[in-house]
């Protein structure tokens, strides 16, 4: 049995496998599961950890789009189903596709800090990763530090810009700041990532229960299932029973001086963090006047608003610059990255 070439990256608060595109063989989910031994709750016969956050996969290739470096796909494998969906994109991984690019040769390095702009196939959107690279080599150590993730790293900001219906067509798909689903008040919206933004209380629950405690509500989870299947289409995502997104995020008034407070479903677990793209699309709901965020949030004041969105294990500061009519021209977020692996996976 031949093994295929593979990196495996922490990438902000997750962590997969980073594989050159012509790398990958022909059954390429086949091999998928057999790499992170899905479906299984442990994957104990694989890389991947028994948490959607550590069975991820990047594939990345040279761009041949004008003005962009590589050409990014990611791919969610399942834990304990036998699917591998693109439906969505992943701004924690990636932070690692800037460093893995340099890495495979596939953008130079010069000395100092290198660019490198990212084409993100799931969405069409293009970030521009920083990546820090003195002598020509990428750095992974430095003093940067962000929620979810142990000790400091090399800073790695990304900016994103025109994400706004990146997946469903448009900001609001509905068309609409709220609308009612299943007998509750939503935002339905995307600046990155699909969200469904709901009021914490309007499902029975505080907003800062530890994400075990929610997993275990049963009756929680039910409702929530409920709104997500039928957001699907009016989000232009169609049946949405076996994809990873809309994101449900439940949200309060925060608690530790930031702008909101989440707890957010993805879509059956509850996420000990929260997505990079899902914290963009969360904080442009916060400056949505009448959205379900609109009151709850501290939204801050200028052209440039810090909105550091509340999670479990701590937060994530979205720097949003707005235009001359309110709305979100672009948003930037600090993240890390670390090798972690380089060699070859067996399926």
């Amino acid at each position: 049995m031949s093994g295929v070439r593979c990196m495996w990256m922490r990438g902000g608060t997750s962590k997969g496998g980073y594989f050159l595109a012509d790398d990958l063989p022909s059954d390429r989910d086949a091999f998928l599961f057999g790499v992170m031994g899905s479906p299984d709750a442990r994957q104990i016969d694989g890389m991947g950890g028994g948490d959607p956050l550590t069975s991820k996969v990047a594939v990345v290739k040279k761009s041949e789009r004008d003005g962009v470096d590589v050409d990014y796909l990611f791919l969610q494998v399942f834990v304990d189903q036998p699917i591998v969906t693109d439906a969505q994109n992943c701004g924690n991984i990636l932070a690692g596709v800037g460093p893995f690019a340099i890495e495979r040769g596939l953008v130079e390095a010069v000395d100092g800090v290198t660019p490198v702009t990212i084409f993100m196939e799931n969405a069409g959107q293009v970030g521009v990763a920083r990546v820090e690279t003195p002598g020509g080599i990428v750095n992974y150590k430095g003093d940067a530090r962000i929620d979810g993730v142990p000790g400091g790293a090399a800073p790695l900001p990304i900016e994103f810009k025109d994400t706004a219906g990146s997946s469903c067509g448009a900001l609001l798909p509905t068309g609409n700041v709220s609308d009612v689903v299943e007998g509750v008040e939503v935002t339905m919206i995307d600046n990155g990532m699909p969200c469904v933004v709901i009021r914490a209380e309007d499902m029975g629950i505080v907003g800062d229960e530890a994400p075990e405690d929610l997993e275990a509500n049963a009756a929680l989870r039910a409702k929530l299932e409920a709104v997500r299947l039928a957001c699907g289409p009016l989000m232009n995502l169609g049946d949405v029973t076996e994809k990873s997104v809309p994101k449900m995020t439940m949200v309060s008034a925060p608690r530790d001086g930031g702008a909101i407070a989440t707890r957010t479903f993805i879509p059956h677990r509850c996420h000990k963090v929260i997505g990079v793209l899902g914290a963009v699309s969360v904080a442009t709901a916060c400056l949505l006047e009448g959205s379900t965020a609109y009151d709850l949030a501290d939204k801050g004041v200028g052209k440039e608003r810090s909105l550091s969105i509340e999670h479990p294990t701590g937060e994530m500061t979205v720097v949003a610059t707005l235009d001359e009519n309110g709305g979100i021209d672009s948003a930037a977020i600090l993240r890390t990255a670390r090798k972690l692996m380089d060699g070859e996976v067996f399926a």
